[in-house]
């Protein structure tokens, strides 16, 4: 039996990946590390952790997270933390990583905060005005 549990939910663009539990050396950092990976994998390029569960974390949870930082942007992609419990806020503080994550108090804003990913079908059908009586007019 593993102590953390992993949920992931959509929210437009963002994938918000509810974390509850610990995040310790061994299996639950390899949970999340996969977890990460496979996301990344699927072309998930948003990611927000939701950490209001989050009882325990060590420095190798803590580094399971900085990697996924850093496989996110270099993807092209984006991580971004929220709800960070007292206990893990402290950690950031003290390993100086708030400044290195955009971190946010609430999920809403958190996941306002994300681009708008690229997406040109978005913008709808490309359309182009042909003239009347032209040959490319004769094959509609």
């Amino acid at each position: 039996m593993t102590s953390l549990n992993i949920q992931e939910r959509q929210l437009g663009g963002v994938t918000v990946v509810d974390l509850a539990g610990k995040i310790f050396i061994g299996e639950t950092n390899r949970q999340l590390h996969d977890a990460l990976k496979r996301l990344v994998s699927e072309g998930k390029r948003q990611i927000l952790l939701n950490l209001a569960k989050v009882t325990n974390i060590d420095s190798s949870g803590l580094g399971e997270v900085v990697a996924g930082f850093t496989t996110l942007r270099n993807a092209g992609g984006e991580l971004k933390l929220v709800n960070l419990p007292a206990h893990v806020w402290d950690l950031m503080t003290v390993t100086k990583l708030y400044t290195v994550f955009d971190i946010f108090e609430d999920e809403a804003t958190a996941v306002g905060s994300f681009e708008e990913p690229a997406d040109p079908l978005a913008t709808g059908p490309l359309t182009a005005s042909v003239p009347a009586g032209s040959a490319a007019n004769d094959l509609i």
